[in-house]
């Protein structure tokens, strides 16, 4: 049988049969999409980056732990401090001791706290009027002291110890995760406080609040007063006793911004007169991290150390235009009508 041949293709044939397989739009939309993809993986590869981490820190956030609240800014030291002292009044005819401290100092029980039934708590008067209350005369210039009086202050907390061996609290402060262990001051702690530089006193408070190492915290207090032999009601404070290592009775009491409105009223520490005397007497210092703290509009330049009397009205005292109001006179160490 003869064989047929197949004739071989040409160049040109296979030329035209490899341009008739290949699509010709293909060719044409390629360079289209080209130019179009590659910015649109740019545009897409940086959108990602931002977009991804910030949906895995979003749902980061929502499992992690809150963070810790920023702590209050320390206000700032003072320089000058409170300073206990007296005024001047020159008898009058007619005054007796009595009268003089009723009328004069707002004392209303005068006439029971230095009583000739206990011959102490007089004699405790004279030594610190400088005369025989039995013998004044007209003319005469008598230093008055006020009775249980108060003092305001702000300080950094620096120790914090149990006001009872029942009561235990971490000392030294335990630290777990850079938090301190609460401590419970409901029954009365004993904190060490910094009010300058190089001043501290010992406060006792009994508050609700959980005050911490660091703290800041703003109180009324009853300054120490003297102590007297015979005479453990003695209202008046040690004019040269420094406030250094003062022991001092905490009332008004607030930690950083929250003020405990369940802690003691300056009238419920005992002894003092505040509820019978319809107020108080209070040294203090003018400025913003003293007395401004409190709100008293006290027309004196800041950093003057003053005497008020504040009136109590339903246990909270307050210090109104028209009260009394003495600055201390470094000169004469007195106080001097403002």
């Amino acid at each position: 049988m003869a064989r047929r041949f197949q004739p071989q293709s040409t160049a040109e044939e296979n030329l035209r049969l490899v341009s008739r397989s290949i699509p010709w739009k293909l060719l044409l939309l390629l360079p289209m999409l080209f130019v179009l993809a590659v910015p649109a993986y740019l545009i897409a590869s940086n959108v990602g980056r931002g977009v991804i981490p910030g949906v895995t820190n979003f749902f980061y956030g929502l499992s992690a732990p809150p963070p810790p609240p920023v702590p209050t800014p320390l206000p700032t030291f003072p320089t000058i401090l409170p300073q206990v002292g007296s005024l001047l009044y020159t008898v009058q005819g007619g005054d007796s001791c009595d009268s003089i401290l009723t009328y004069q100092m707002r004392m209303a029980n005068a006439g029971q706290v230095f009583s000739d039934v206990n011959l102490s708590t007089v004699k405790a008067l004279n030594s610190a009027l400088g005369q025989d209350c039995h013998a004044i005369q007209p003319g005469m210039v008598l230093p008055l002291a006020p009775q249980y009086p108060l003092t305001a202050f702000g300080g950094v907390v620096l120790k914090i110890e149990a006001t009872s061996p029942q009561q235990v609290l971490p000392t030294p402060v335990i630290k777990i995760s850079n938090r301190q262990i609460p401590v419970d001051c409901t029954g009365g702690c004993l904190l060490t406080v910094r009010l300058a530089s190089q001043v501290q006193v010992r406060l006792m408070v009994q508050t609700t609040l959980a005050p911490k190492v660091g703290s800041w915290v703003w109180t009324q207090a009853m300054l120490a007063r003297k102590t007297m032999q015979d005479f453990p009601d003695y209202p008046y404070a040690d004019p040269k006793a420094s406030f250094d290592g003062m022991s001092l009775r905490a009332c008004d009491f607030q930690v950083d911004d929250t003020h405990d409105d369940n802690a003691l009223s300056c009238d419920q520490l005992m002894p003092n007169s505040i509820d019978d005397d319809r107020g108080a007497w209070l040294f203090g210092v003018v400025g913003a991290n003293a007395l401004s703290h409190w709100r008293y509009n006290i027309p004196q330049p800041i950093g003057t150390r003053v005497l008020l009397w504040l009136s109590s009205e339903n246990g909270v005292l307050k210090f109104h235009k028209g009260n009394q109001l003495y600055k201390y006179d470094d000169t004469t160490h007195v106080y001097v009508k403002a």
